[in-house]
């Protein structure tokens, strides 16, 4: 039993640990000559503005947008790295080690900025049901979704993988196209090996979307704090506002890890020998030792 719960506690001594590092630096705060004005920071959180607010909602709109994305792509890319077409292999796999092996924040600057100023695409607005998308938003969202792509594309290979290959031939014997089989027999099955990283690719996908201030004109979580930052009542008080930023992503996240564990408990229902991840297991990581959880594979960031 001591084998067990060691880590355990090991774990929680580090996160104790990490709570009284920042508690120390924060009672240092006084010899500083930075002048503190904690009601930015708890106004911030406790009382958000509307830039606030919309920055929040921006965030969330952009992150599911380009996770949808890459989820489509991811799986057109999985089946070509698996197709028996030679061409399509050879498409999905350069499409992958392009967008892997190369920075998102490259990504983001050439789509936009590198299309923009060879007028290969210029990003115009675009109204969609009442509203005007600027082109900065366009394009990191495409960013975002063709980077994420890429890593969807392993992710949705690897459950296609998992599943017993005898699946696909038994469809197939019974009359059923490829594109009919994998809709309906490997891919439902190949999901509950495929959500928990998901899961976990779109909680990078919160936090990635802060690179867009790259673009300037995308008033997401990150620049809505930075602007604040340059100008205003809360100028010039960086340390109350990016930590009140890093609770805003801090709270998305979390929120998000918590829906991820309800939703692997749903999908590990009636599997012998795996126990889904819990809520305290997915958002602080107190995982037991002997425990045989679902969610193995990551997103290989």
């Amino acid at each position: 039993m001591a084998f067990v719960i060691a880590p355990m506690r090991t774990r929680l001594g580090r996160t104790l640990a990490g709570c009284l590092g920042l508690v120390l630096l924060l009672s240092g705060c006084a010899k500083s000559s930075y002048q503190y004005d904690w009601s930015i920071f708890f106004n911030s959180i406790f009382r958000p503005d509307g830039f606030i607010l919309a920055g929040v909602w921006l965030t969330l709109s952009i992150s599911v947008i380009s996770q949808v994305i890459g989820i489509v792509l991811g799986i057109f890319g999985a089946l070509g790295k698996t197709a028996r077409l030679l061409p399509a292999r050879w498409l999905a796999n350069l499409y992958v080690w392009f967008f892997r092996g190369t920075p998102l924040l490259v990504q983001i600057t050439f789509f936009f900025f590198g299309l923009s100023v060879t007028k290969i695409y210029t990003w115009p607005p675009i109204n969609l049901f009442g509203l005007t998308i600027p082109g900065e938003i366009q394009a990191g969202i495409f960013a975002l979704g063709v980077n994420e792509g890429a890593y969807m594309s392993e992710i949705v290979r690897a459950g296609i993988l998992s599943i017993d290959p005898g699946q696909l031939e038994a469809a197939k014997s019974l009359g059923m196209t490829y594109a009919r089989a994998m809709r309906r027999i490997v891919l439902p099955q190949a999901a509950r090996v495929i959500v928990p990283p998901l899961g976990n690719e779109f909680n990078n996908m919160l936090k990635t979307t802060s690179l867009l201030v790259i673009l300037g004109n995308v008033p997401e979580l990150y620049v809505t704090f930075s602007r604040k930052n340059g100008s205003g009542p809360t100028s010039f008080h960086p340390f109350e506002l990016f930590l009140a930023a890093a609770v805003w992503y801090l709270l998305l996240t979390t929120i998000w890890s918590i829906i991820q564990a309800f939703i692997e408990r749903r999908l590990g229902r009636g599997t012998a020998g795996e126990r889904p991840a819990s809520i305290r297991e997915r958002v602080f990581g107190l995982t037991r030792p002997d425990a045989r959880t679902i969610g193995t594979i990551t997103g290989g960031r």
